[in-house]
C-alpha cells in the first residue's frame, strides 16, 4: 500500500487547495450529520476517487477525540482487496479529507433492493468475500464494529469492497468491550443488551444478518421494537418466509452465525469449512469472484 501523506494547510477556500493538489471535486454520493462523502478525481492518480470530508466543527467532541483517530489509523493499517483502499490523507483548517478507492457500482443494500434476493452461487461468492476481508481485519486485530449492508460497496466487477472504518478499532487479548455502536438490525444481543462482549463477535453477528439479507431480501428481524427484537433474538431461531425458497445448507449457516450462545456462534474458520461456503459456485452473469 501506498504511504498515507498527512498535509496541513490554513485556509478557508478548501477547493482551490485541493485542485492545487490534483483533485477535482464532483457530487456528494454520501453525507451524515458532520461528514460527506464526494466523488472527485485524482490527477496524480488518473482516476476517479472517493473523497469522505469530516467537518471538526460540527463533529461531537468524542467523535474527535476516539473515534476519528481510530478511524484514521484503521485505514493506513489496512491493505485488502476486498477492503477500500486509502489513498491520501489531508488535514487543514478544521476539515479532514480522506481520499479512496472509488467503488463504482453503490452499496449491497442498493443492489438488492434493485435486484431483489440475490441467487446463492453469486450470494456465496460475495460472501467469500466478506468473510475474507474480516478474516484479515481481526487476523490484523481490527473489529470493523459497523458492518452492513450499506457499508460494503460494489466495484464495477461487482466484487465487495468493506468501508466506513469510523466505528473500527484495535484489540488485544482479551478483547472484551461494552461499548454500543453501529445499527441495532445488525448488533447480537448481548451487545444491545450492554452485556460485556467479545469484540470480533460484534463483526460475526453482523455478517449473519447480511447474508440473511442477500438470500431473502429482507431482515431477520424487525429492528423498529429494539426490547421486541431482542426477546425475538433470544426466544427463537431465526425463520424464513416459504415464498422464497432457501437452501437447507445456508439456512443451516446463517442459524450458526446468528446463534444467541456466544460459545456456540460460528466463528470465521467454522464458516469457512461450513458446506455451503465449500460448494463449488460458477461465477454469475454480472461477473465478480474473489481476485485475491
Amino acid at each position: 500500500m501506498t504511504n498515507s501523506v498527512v498535509k496541513e494547510f490554513a485556509t478557508s477556500d478548501d477547493e482551490v487547495y485541493l485542485k492545487k493538489l490534483g483533485y477535482s471535486i464532483g457530487t456528494t454520493i454520501g453525507e451524515g450529520s458532520y461528514a460527506k462523502v464526494k466523488s472527485a478525481y485524482s490527477e496524480k492518480l488518473q482516476k476517479r476517487v472517493a473523497m469522505k470530508i469530516i467537518n471538526r466543527r460540527s463533529a461531537p467532541k468524542d467523535f474527535k477525540e476516539k473515534f476519528l483517530p481510530r478511524e484514521l489509523k484503521c485505514m493506513k493499517a489496512v491493505n485488502h482487496v476486498h477492503c477500500i483502499k486509502l489513498f491520501e490523507i489531508i488535514e487543514f483548517e478544521q476539515k479532514v479529507y480522506i481520499v479512496m478507492e472509488h467503488a463504482g457500482h453503490g452499496d449491497l443494500l442498493e443492489y438488492i433492493k434493485l435486484r431483489g434476493a440475490i441467487p446463492e452461487d453469486r450470494s456465496r461468492v460475495m460472501f467469500r468475500q466478506i468473510t475474507d476481508a474480516v478474516s484479515y481485519l481481526h487476523g490484523i486485530n481490527i473489529a470493523h464494529r459497523d458492518l452492513k449492508c450499506e457499508n460494503l460497496l460494489l466495484d464495477y466487477q461487482n466484487n465487495i469492497k468493506v468501508t466506513d472504518f469510523g466505528f473500527s478499532r484495535f484489540y488485544e487479548e482479551p478483547a472484551i468491550s461494552k461499548t454500543f455502536c453501529g445499527s441495532a438490525a445488525y448488533a447480537a444481543p448481548e451487545i444491545l443488551q450492554g452485556i460485556p462482549y467479545y469484540i470480533p463477535l460484534h463483526d460475526i453477528w453482523a455478517m449473519g444478518v447480511i447474508l440473511y439479507i442477500m438470500v431473502c431480501a429482507s431482515m431477520p428481524y424487525d429492528d423498529s421494537n429494539v426490547k421486541k427484537m431482542i426477546r425475538d433474538q433470544l426466544e427463537k431461531k431465526v425463520t424464513f418466509s416459504k415464498s422464497k425458497p432457501v437452501s437447507k445448507e445456508a439456512k443451516d449457516l446463517i442459524g450458526h452465525i446468528l446463534e444467541v450462545n456466544v460459545k456456540k456462534r460460528y466463528t470465521i474458520p467454522n464458516i469457512l469449512v461450513h458446506p455451503w461456503m465449500t460448494l463449488d459456485s460458477p461465477v454469475g452473469e454480472d461477473g465478480g469472484g474473489n481476485n485475491a
